[in-house]
Parts: C-alpha cells; sequence; structure tokens
C-alpha cells in the first residue's frame, strides 16, 4: 500500500479519534446517558437493518441536537431520512408547532421509524415527501415566502448532487442559518491515495473531495468540519 508522502511525522490528531475505544467511551460517557429513550429505541431498531451503517450516528446527533437549539430552530429541511434518528431528533429538538419538510426517494425505511415517531407525540412535525430532493427544493423556492424562512437543514442523501442541494439551500435558509451534510469524511478515504481506496468507495470519495473543497471556498458561509461520526461540515449562512 503506498503511503502519503509526509515532508515531516504528521503531528496527532487533536480531534479525529484514533482508537474504537475512544469512540466507544464518548458514546458510553456522553452520549448515550444524554440520549432521549425514543431515540435509543429507533437506534437499536435500525442496528439490524442491513443498511444501518446509513444511519446518523448518535454522536453527531447530539451535536445536530445542539445547533438547532443554539438556532432556535422551527422550521427545518432533512434530505435524505432512511429509518429516521436524525428526523426524530430534530423533531424532538424544535417547539411544538415546528415544522420539517422531510425528504426522501423511499418510504419504505422510514416507515420502520414510523411507530417510533408516532408514539413520541411527533408525527405532525413531520411533513414527509417521497420524491428526489431537486425538485421539492425548487418547488418551495417557487414560493417566496420560503426564501429565506428555513432555520436549519440537514443533508444525507445522493452525494453527487450535494452542490445543488448547497445552491437551493443558501436561497431557503435565513441568514444565521445552519446547514449540516454528512459523510463529509467519507470513511476516511479522503485522506487516502485513490489507489488505497477500495474501489466501491473512489466515486463517494473523490465526490466528497470536491466537495470539502467547494464549501471551504464559499465566502457565504462560516464552515467547521468536525470528525463526528462519518464527518459533519456544519456551514452557517453568512449572506
Amino acid at each position: 500500500m503506498d503511503q502519503i508522502d509526509y515532508k515531516s511525522p504528521p503531528s496527532p490528531s487533536k480531534g479525529l479519534l484514533q482508537s474504537p475505544e475512544l469512540y466507544q467511551y464518548i458514546l458510553e460517557t456522553s452520549v448515550y446517558p444524554r440520549e432521549p429513550e425514543p431515540l435509543k429505541e429507533l437506534r437499536e431498531v435500525t442496528a439490524s437493518h442491513p443498511r444501518a451503517m446509513m444511519a446518523t450516528a448518535p454522536d453527531a446527533g447530539q451535536m445536530m441536537a445542539m445547533l438547532l437549539d443554539l438556532v432556535d430552530a422551527k422550521k427545518t429541511i432533512e434530505i435524505g431520512v432512511f429509518t429516521g434518528y436524525s428526523l426524530l431528533l430534530t423533531a424532538l429538538s424544535i417547539p411544538e408547532d415546528g415544522k420539517i419538510v422531510a425528504i426522501d426517494i423511499s418510504r419504505e425505511s422510514y416507515e420502520i421509524g414510523l411507530p417510533i415517531i408516532r408514539k413520541a407525540g411527533v408525527e405532525h412535525k413531520i411533513d414527509f415527501v417521497e420524491s428526489e430532493a431537486l425538485p421539492i427544493l425548487d418547488q418551495l423556492l417557487e414560493d417566496p415566502q420560503n426564501a429565506g424562512s428555513f432555520d436549519f437543514a440537514f443533508v444525507d442523501a445522493d452525494k453527487i448532487n450535494y452542490w445543488n442541494y448547497h445552491e437551493r439551500l443558501m436561497k431557503l435558509l435565513k441568514v444565521g442559518g445552519i446547514v449540516v451534510y454528512d459523510n463529509t469524511l467519507w470513511g476516511g478515504t479522503v485522506a487516502m491515495p485513490e489507489e488505497s481506496t477500495p474501489e466501491h468507495g473512489k466515486q463517494g470519495r473523490e465526490l466528497t473531495i470536491k466537495l470539502n473543497k467547494f464549501l471551504a471556498a464559499d465566502p457565504r458561509i462560516r464552515i467547521s468540519h468536525a470528525p463526528l461520526g462519518d464527518g459533519i461540515t456544519i456551514c452557517k449562512r453568512l449572506y
């Protein structure tokens, strides 16, 4: 395997977790004790799903709950729902009269988490739309009242469209609003040589590297690239 050619030994990361044991320590010490019971139930139900790795990481979810609270989020968008962990988290975090536009190309996985969402008493906050996301975002933009009206967005869907989602979200989010992009470290492969990346991960790696460079260069946002879960990039709209 080829190695990255460093001119000097890399300094130890101050944020990226270096061991599974350390990650488990954070989960068991700081995340799971504060995880609401409905989220725990949904996480455990999702664990047996053949694509369980698609679920939002609970440590990333804890950060999202903090962000939702900090911006007093009431009107949000979610692109990519799966079984609904991040969706339920958002619904539990926003006020009783808050609303979430939740978009996914398939309702099947969402149906897994729906009984738990209903039991938690937050289904009324969710407007689930079974569709590709771009047509729905464009439809929202057709109504001038939606421009600059959303407080928060979470994107965890097809990586090839992250740029397209971003451009639309920059119009839908209010100034000061937050969008969080998931999987922005792509299993750590963004720091690997291409030839060392498993074949099934190469396209995602390339798209993620391009996205990260794009977000870092976008003057409309302030960003924080956080090594939580599979990497999340937190973007605050500046203007």
